[in-house]
């Protein structure tokens, strides 16, 4: 984490400059003190041959020239004297010093220069993998070619460097301690006001915009502090003004009628006031959605693109099973460019519900009542002209006469409870009820008429958690008969109706099924509509008012319920009414 930080990087930055500045003096050092220190035993040891050859050269005693070397070269070197380039005198063995042989120098291109070129040579020679420095004096007034040569091992001057070399490494090292502490010392002046900076930002994320910055230098860290300070007191008044007019602008939504949203450039939810929430509610309710969170519906999604592709107003209607909507959405620009959109919804249920209302009773009872009143007019005239010239017609037609009065009635009165239902007028006398007896006394009410049309039906129990439901007896039963009624104009002849009755855990189910003509898929998506029949070549001599499943359907939904269909033509039908177990007021398992 301290890499992420100004301190750490300048820290870090320093750090790593004078690691490389002391690598780099380090190496020179060692380098430097390596070379001087074999200098300078070259050259003693070449101070030293010299005053060797010279006593030889004055014709000196050979003891002379033993107790001189025994005196002035080092214990780590050994002498070697040829006074005729043949043969050749060493001094005493020291100790872990290899001897070299005469004729191992002679051979050598370099050394051999001391014996016949008569210069001062010297040489790093490596000899039984010990290396040593090799130096070679002439001996002048000598016709015989003869040499002093004085070796010896590089181990001492290897230990001068090893402890050189320490020596530097840990001047190094506290070095870079002392550097260390000291750029983390010095980063951490330098950016401790950015780091007040920092917390005066964070605290302005927050809300906090009276904190200041303290200046503590004049340089151009303390006028950007100042300079922050400014801008710090601008922003705090320029948000107050802005909270100021936010809260005015959210008092004028929150107190209108209508529902309002404002909308992103991206077709986010921004503002919203309660109408608009309960509209957007309704939309995820409607779509069986469980997002929390409101989000536009794909149809209010596409309005937004086109209001941004057009730049101008857009209208749409939207029409829910329990209410209806108008939106009118506008674009918001900013400067020359859309930034947005803002949506005015206007709920139009409580006209909508009129208007179709009085459209659906003129359409609808002008298209029913015509043939029965066609039918009455028809027949009675024939009675009064006097068509029917027995009794038996005249019963006959006095027949159809009455039978279109109660279809009449039975349309009416349908037309009634519907018109209840649909307006929410409708209220529910629920009761405890054993189901089992219940559904078989409403399957013997149409045991006369399976007989009549060779149908057979049956009751069958599942799974049954609890018997005893809380439901409004006679809505269930009317639920029950129009289905089972259906059921029987729909079936062949020696077709089967099976009324199914099962639990889950959570839920109640009643199921009646049919063996019949079925119906094609085009056609279910209307079956609940008012006044919708399917082909009267389905049905088996009567039909009906076409408004029997509009009222299954609002009697299953005023119990908290969902009615469902599934059919296959040629196969049959099933109808499947789902209640919620929260009616159960009992809790005895049923074995």
């Amino acid at each position: 984490m301290i890499l992420r930080s100004l301190v750490g990087k300048l820290w870090l930055t320093i750090i790593l400059l004078v690691s490389l500045v002391l690598s780099f003096l380090t190496f020179v050092l060692i380098g430097f003190f390596e070379k001087f220190y074999i200098e300078l035993q070259v050259q003693n040891m070449t101070d030293n041959a010299i005053k060797i050859s010279h006593i030889i050269e004055q014709h000196k005693p050979k003891s002379d020239v033993e107790y001189l070397v025994n005196n002035i070269v080092s214990r780590y070197a050994q002498v070697c004297i040829s006074t005729d380039g043949n043969n050749a005198w060493y001094s005493s063995d020291r100790k872990g010093l290899q001897k070299i042989p005469f004729n191992q120098i002679k051979k050598d291109e370099i050394l051999n220069n001391a014996i016949y070129d008569k210069e001062n040579v010297s040489k790093r020679l490596m000899y039984e993998n010990q290396e040593n420095i090799v130096v070679g004096i002439p001996i002048k007034n000598n016709q015989k070619n003869g040499s002093v040569y004085i070796y010896q091992t590089l181990e001492p001057v290897k230990h001068m460097i090893h402890q050189t070399t320490n020596f530097v490494l840990l001047a190094a090292f506290i070095g870079f301690i002392l550097t260390t502490f000291f750029s983390f010392f010095l980063s951490s002046k330098i950016t401790a006001p950015l780091r007040k900076m920092r917390e005066v930002v964070s605290g302005m994320m927050k809300g906090r915009f009276d904190m200041k910055v303290p200046i503590q230098t004049m340089d151009e860290i303390g006028e950007l502090a100042h300079s922050f300070n400014q801008m710090s007191r601008q922003l705090n008044f320029n948000i107050n003004a802005l909270t100021q007019e936010k809260e005015t602008v959210t008092n004028i939504i929150s107190s209108m009628v209508d529902g309002v949203i404002s909308l992103d450039h991206e077709g986010n939810i921004g503002t919203t006031n309660a109408q608009a929430v309960r509209f957007l509610r309704n939309l995820d309710n409607e779509k069986n959605s469980h997002i929390t969170e409101l989000t536009l519906t794909v149809e209010l999604h596409d309005l937004f693109k086109l209001v941004v592709e057009t730049e101008k107003k857009q209208f749409m209607e939207v029409n829910l099973d329990q209410s209806n909507w108008q939106i009118l959405m506008s674009p918001l620009y900013n400067q020359t460019k859309i930034r947005g959109a803002v949506a005015v919804i206007r709920d139009v249920t409580e006209q909508f519900r009129l208007e179709k209302m009085r459209k659906d009773f003129i359409a609808n009872v002008s298209h029913e009542l015509r043939t029965p009143i066609s039918m009455l007019q028809g027949y009675s005239e024939a009675i009064v002209d006097g068509v029917a010239d027995s009794i038996e017609e005249m019963q006959e037609l006095s027949q159809i006469i009455h039978d279109e009065s109660l279809r009449m009635g039975r349309l009416v009165n349908d037309l009634l409870d519907l018109a209840r239902m649909e307006s929410g007028f409708t209220e529910l006398n629920c009761q405890e009820v054993d189901i089992i007896p219940y559904l078989e006394r409403i399957i013997r009410k149409f045991k006369n008429l399976q007989h009549d049309k060779d149908i057979e039906i049956f009751g069958e129990i599942g799974k049954v958690l609890n018997q005893y439901l809380l439901v409004d007896v006679d809505r269930i039963e009317q639920v029950l008969t129009n289905l089972i009624d259906n059921a029987i104009r729909h079936s062949k002849e020696n077709g089967l109706i099976i009324v199914k009755f099962y639990q889950t855990e959570d839920s109640t189910f009643i199921e009646v099924s049919d063996s019949g003509v079925g119906i094609a898929k085009e056609e279910i998506p209307f079956l609940f509509d008012r006044f919708y029949k399917v082909d009267k070549a389905r049905t088996r001599g009567r039909s009906g008012t076409g408004l029997g499943l509009s009222i299954v359907k609002n009697i299953v939904h005023a119990h908290g319920g969902k009615i469902t269909v599934k059919s296959e033509v040629g196969k049959g039908t099933t109808f499947t009414a789902k209640f919620p177990n929260n009616l159960i007021i009992f809790k005895n398992n049923v074995e």
